[in-house]
């Protein structure tokens, strides 16, 4: 091997290096979030999860109704964790200003002869020579080394939601006849720009990849006014199932057809001919040899049209709309966000519940993915 393969060599493997690690750190992170504790996920970001933490909060004691008179001081007294699993504190203070003015096991001096002291393991102690006022307790700012912690509470909320079954039902009712139907119909449209002669077939290729770059939304519009029209004409309404699959089937069309007119070209013209020779019409040369050849090409875009239909959320709401019993998994999950406010760490097990299916699909057609896209790139 030239120096030159070896150093191109190399560069491509680097690459690839590079690439696999910018998607997969964002993916383990994302990961890392959805198990993480709800409360620790709020402070600190995923990377801190798998060692101690320090963490600042501020707790009150107890209120000046339940002090005491011990050797003409009056005393509070009483622990920061309550019943709880005590963490070690190292620092304290008195003023949200210095919050770690103080190690643990010390006296702060306060103001007018008060004084605090803290404990590593949470006990309290302020004294004060005269009486407690005011109606809540004194504010005690503190630093925690926290462990990690790790949960399936933000999985369990998401799966226990009420509609999250039906709408999983949905989303597979809208994505398997939206990924099947355009690959039957480009299949045999690709065929015939590959193979048949009839006038305007290179206009037709031309058509198909201008096509590639249609932006949905901009055809949503014009697209759901002729679904209304056709709909009006038969007495049918077009929000429904099959006003879905239409939709998803014209969005995909363009890229099925390249893809596979693409590989079904680059096939031996010598198996066709003798195919052809032996008697064999169109139909049954399309059955029997191009589609048992073609397998790598339908799957890459299966691949790709499965994902496409399964995030999908924009087509889905105008053609399906936000009922009940016609919302998708991707609907569902942006509602329930919605209702929660700020309780957004769900969104992280959200993220991962809806990719389940995808993934699935993705590692056992993968192996035919490049195969498929490189179809009629080399000679």
């Amino acid at each position: 091997m030239s120096k030159t393969s070896w150093g191109a060599q190399t560069l491509v493997h680097l690459s690839v290096l590079v690439l696999v690690i910018m998607w997969t750190i964002p993916t383990a992170g994302l990961f890392i979030s959805s198990i993480r504790d709800k409360d620790q996920l709020a402070l600190s970001g995923w990377w801190t999860s798998l060692s101690d933490s320090q963490q600042n909060l501020m707790h009150r004691t107890e209120g000046p109704d339940s002090q005491t008179l011990v050797d003409g001081k009056y005393i509070l007294k009483g622990n920061i964790f309550g019943a709880e699993k005590a963490n070690d504190i190292s620092v304290f203070g008195w003023k949200s200003r210095s919050p770690e003015a103080f190690k643990a096991g010390t006296t702060a001096d306060m103001n007018k002869g008060q004084t605090m002291a803290v404990e590593a393991n949470g006990d309290y102690l302020l004294t004060s020579p005269t009486e407690w006022t005011g109606s809540r307790g004194k504010r005690v700012f503190y630093k925690v080394t926290v462990p990690p912690r790790f949960t399936l509470d933000n999985y369990k909320e998401v799966l226990s939601s009420e509609g999250i079954g039906q709408s999983f039902i949905n989303s597979l009712t809208v994505t398997i006849p939206s990924t099947v139907i355009p690959i039957l119909m480009a299949a045999f449209a690709a065929y015939a720009l590959a193979w048949m002669e009839f006038p305007g077939r290179f206009v037709l290729v031309a058509i198909v990849v201008g096509l590639l770059v249609v932006p949905i939304q901009m055809s949503l519009i014009p697209l759901l006014q002729l679904y209304n029209s056709i709909g009006s004409f038969f007495g049918v309404s077009p929000k429904g199932y099959l006003g879905i699959w239409l939709a998803h089937t014209g969005f995909g069309l363009p890229l099925a057809i390249y893809l596979l007119r693409n590989y079904i070209a680059g096939l031996p013209k010598e198996i066709i001919e003798s195919a052809r020779v032996d008697g064999a019409n169109h139909f049954t040369v399309f059955v029997k040899i191009i589609l048992p050849l073609s397998f790598p090409a339908l799957a890459s875009f299966a691949i790709f049209q499965f994902l496409w239909v399964w995030n999908d959320l924009l087509i889905a709401m105008v053609f399906l709309g936000n009922g009940e019993d016609e919302i998708v998994l991707t609907g569902r999950l942006r509602e329930m966000l919605g209702s929660r406010g700020g309780n957004w760490e769900i969104l992280t097990a959200s993220a991962f519940i809806t990719i389940i299916v995808p993934l699935c699909v993705f590692f056992s057609l993968q192996r035919y993915l490049v195969r498929g896209l490189l179809a009629g790139s080399v000679k």
